[in-house]
């Protein structure tokens, strides 16, 4: 169960990092206009909270055991 855990922890962790490092939306103008400012900080918060979750679950995971 901890190595289920574990792994969800980690997609979790790079799936926020990957969500922070994308969230202004923008491709270089090739696509059209980006976010706005509240679309942009609404993702990268969700992307933030989902790298603490992450992370915080990994590191109670290593002082169990």
């Amino acid at each position: 169960m901890k190595m289920i855990m574990n792994g969800i922890s980690y997609m979790l962790i790079m799936g926020g990092i990957i969500m922070m490092a994308g969230s202004a939306g923008d491709c270089d103008g090739a696509c059209g206009p980006g976010n706005t400012i509240e679309e942009m900080l609404i993702i990268a918060g969700c992307g933030l909270a989902m790298f603490l979750m992450g992370s915080m679950i990994v590191i109670s995971n290593q002082k169990e055991g």
